[in-house]
């Protein structure tokens, strides 16, 4: 897996809207890590939080309104191959749907906080016909609660944690260069004694 620590240090917020809209589209991407992350470097004065919480809710909310006009234009029946696409399980298709039949906009709500649930609140809520206005609000209020709560999560582990996680990432980049170093000799002395086992062998009488 890439190092999303230095894709954020690299790309930065634009990194972060990305990740976060293609996690809620459907896209297999660690949506809530990266959120927590930012946090994270929020706390190490890498990013800035005002404009984190601002890119992460609008990239939230984008990512959904996408999702349901996904599921608005292909149809319920476009589900199934969606779910069997990005699932893997789609037994637990008709399970969500009923869901969110039975709970409306308070399962869109809910949605946004079960991994495995959310990115799929907005294409079955398109696909089951419910009112644009009634999702985009249940959109709305799930992002606003959600993406501070993730990224607070990521700062407060900064707060706590964070002078020895950052200790951490030196000792390991230390040990993987030692590592390194160590396989590196290795294979060099591995060469060296077989070639010197094949001149041996062929030094033998004429």
């Amino acid at each position: 897996m890439p190092d999303l620590t230095q894709i954020l240090g690299h790309w930065g917020y634009v990194a972060l809207f990305v990740v976060v809209v293609l996690g809620n589209v459907g896209v297999p991407l660690p949506e809530e890590t990266v959120l927590a992350l930012a946090g994270y470097l929020v706390w190490r004065g890498d990013m800035r939080l005002p404009v984190v919480l601002v890119v992460g809710v609008v990239s939230a909310v984008a990512g959904d309104n996408l999702g349901y006009w996904v599921g608005r234009r292909f149809g319920r029946n476009a589900l199934p191959r969606y779910a069997r696409w990005v699932l893997g399980h789609p037994e637990r298709l008709s399970t969500m749907a009923d869901f969110i039949k039975r709970r409306g906009p308070f399962a869109v709500f809910v949605a946004r906080f079960i991994p495995g649930i959310r990115f799929m609140a907005g294409p079955l809520a398109g696909g089951l016909g419910m009112r644009f206005a009634r999702f985009f609000a249940a959109n709305v209020l799930g992002a606003l609660v959600y993406v501070p709560t993730v990224v607070g999560a990521g700062y407060a582990i900064g707060y706590g944690l964070g002078e020895y996680v950052e200790r951490l990432q030196k000792f390991v980049g230390q040990v993987e260069r030692v590592i390194l170093a160590v396989a590196l000799v290795s294979a060099l002395a591995l060469i060296g004694w077989r070639i010197a086992r094949a001149l041996r062998g062929q030094k033998g009488p004429i």
